[in-house]
């Protein structure tokens, strides 16, 4: 091993990751978690009962393309003391993002990025925002502009065989691998771009690893090793296989899918690490070095308002008290009656002291603009229907006082909460309504939320019986013998299995020649 790159490593031998060195830890900076969509098979809190088990100091996160996981890996790594390291293993093309070439000749790669500061989390929600705006083409893609441009505060890694430098290397490109790494590190700094090293006991492993040392000593660059996690155990590779499956829609039986060649991509030890790359102690050290750079703070429970663009002569507040009175006149009348007045004096108390006459003034504008197209809009739904401002702005058509129905439930002085005001537009117009806020408040203040399904016990049991061969009927009858839904929960799948061998009836199926199953009586 090159002594520069060994003086290199031992930089890490101080303070917090001097002393985890020392004992031999490592810190996992390469792991996809559920959230890289029917790839990753580890939950976080399964996760990060693994890496406290194992006394490691720190974990990354490196789903596929996005950072949907990261709130819920944050709050859970600190929950078990254990430093979350924040990142995304990004699609990357060595073109253009805009570009929209044919498949055939479209190469996507990865690339590892993880944030050092809270700048770089920043600048890392930045590269994924644009990476599907600009780029996406049946992935999200960035390119070297984006990376340029969003740089500041990010560590980067060549990243696992699917990266570009490993690519060109499988290509034997080995000149044309090591000007894409040294492009890498005059973006990102030479102590901030690290030549990944990876051994899932792979053939391809065995062939791009002498050069990326090669390529590292060349170009005096950092070494950081790592596995390519995408599951917790090692005994979950047969559940992470039929996952694939899933994904693709293939069987287990079919020898030309894709699949992982090997049962190594799961949460090793420390040890298992240490002892996988022995003489290469630097590379190890490293992912400490990294852990202790890596400093994002992400601060929870502050409400980030929008702001709201007034007449002259009105603050928010004002506004929106004329604005409400002006109502008032049209609901209930030239003189409404002094219960309404009271109602709602308190209610733009509220509102006022709370903080949200802006909140009220953007929903009030998008409903003004909605009917001012001839839109339809829905009467309201929830508890906004229990505020009389909002009866009086036109937001919700239902009358509070009328029915009387209880504000408090809206809006708590005593219960620091956001406002949820539930507005229903014409389908047909969603767009239009989507483009006015973007256009109104700006493209970059404008966001669509996002949900995620989860594969339910009966799902599973029918996703299991397809891609294990099975007829169809048979995953359907088994789904249909697991316990009904209880409040609308699923029974897992362990505890309805446990409860199945319980009785004196149950059957079990297995496999017998070809794609047939034959049932058991136990």
């Amino acid at each position: 091993m090159d002594t520069r790159l060994r003086a290199r490593g031992a930089r890490s031998q101080r303070g917090f990751a001097g002393r985890e060195a020392m004992s031999g830890s490592f810190a996992h900076l390469h792991l996809h978690t559920e959230y890289s969509m029917l790839d990753g098979a580890s939950r976080v809190r399964d996760v990060m009962a693994a890496v406290a088990a194992d006394g490691q100091p720190a974990v990354g996160i490196t789903d596929h393309g996005n950072m949907y996981g990261v709130l819920e890996f944050y709050r859970a790594a600190r929950d078990v003391g254990v430093k979350p390291v924040i990142g995304m293993e990004g699609y990357f093309v060595s073109t253009s993002r805009f570009d929209r070439p044919r498949r055939a000749e479209h190469d996507i790669f990865h690339l590892t990025l993880l944030a050092e500061t809270t700048t770089g989390y920043r600048n890392l929600t930045k590269v994924s925002s644009y990476a599907y705006l600009d780029g996406f083409f049946y992935k999200p893609r960035s390119d070297w502009d984006l990376l340029e441009r969003h740089r500041e505060g990010l560590i980067a890694s060549s990243g696992c065989l699917g990266g570009l430098v490993c690519q060109l290397l499988l290509r034997g490109e080995t000149r044309a691998a090591r000007d894409a790494a040294a492009r890498f590190q005059d973006i990102f700094g030479r102590e901030s771009f690290f030549v990944e090293l990876q051994d899932h006991g792979l053939a391809d492993d065995a062939r791009v690893n002498p050069e990326l040392l090669r390529i590292a000593r060349e170009l005096r660059a950092p070494l950081v090793a790592t596995n390519d996690s995408h599951y917790t155990a090692r005994h979950d590779a047969e559940a992470h296989d039929a996952l694939l499956c899933v994904q693709t829609g293939a069987l287990q039986s079919d020898p030309n899918r894709f699949k992982f060649e090997a049962e190594e991509f799961y949460i090793k030890s420390a040890a298992e690490m240490r002892a996988l790359f022995a003489g290469y102690e630097e590379a190890c050290d490293n992912t400490l070095w990294v852990a202790e750079r890596a400093d994002v703070e992400i601060e929870f429970g502050q409400a980030v308002l929008p702001a709201f663009v007034v007449p002259e002569g009105h603050d928010e507040d004002s506004y929106l008290r004329e604005l409400t009175l002006e109502g008032a006149r049209a609901r209930y009348g030239p003189s409404p009656a002094l219960h309404v007045l009271e109602r709602l004096e308190y209610e733009l108390g509220v509102v006022r002291d709370m903080g949200f006459s802006a909140y009220f003034l953007v929903v009030w504008d998008l409903v003004r603009y909605a009917r001012s197209r001839g839109i339809r809009v829905g009467p309201g739904r929830g508890s906004a229907a229990g505020s009389c401002v909002a009866y009086c702005l036109g937001i919700v058509d239902i009358d509070p006082i009328r029915y009387d129905l209880l504000f408090e439930r809206f809006l708590n002085p005593g219960r620091k909460q956001m406002p949820d005001i539930d507005m229903d537009f014409d389908e047909r117009y969603r767009g239009e309504m989507i483009r006015y806020a973007a256009e109104r408040y700006g493209w970059d203040h404008v966001a669509q939320i996002i949900t995620f399904s989860t594969i339910k016990a009966r799902a599973a049991v029918r996703d299991a019986a397809r891609v294990l061969g099975y007829p169809y009927a048979l995953g359907d009858r088994i789904a249909k013998l697991m316990p009904p839904l209880v409040m609308g929960r699923d029974t897992p799948c362990g505890r309805a299995s446990r409860r199945t061998r319980s009785t004196s009836t149950a059957t079990r199926w297995r496999p017998s020649c070809g794609s047939s199953a034959r049932p058991i009586p136990t």
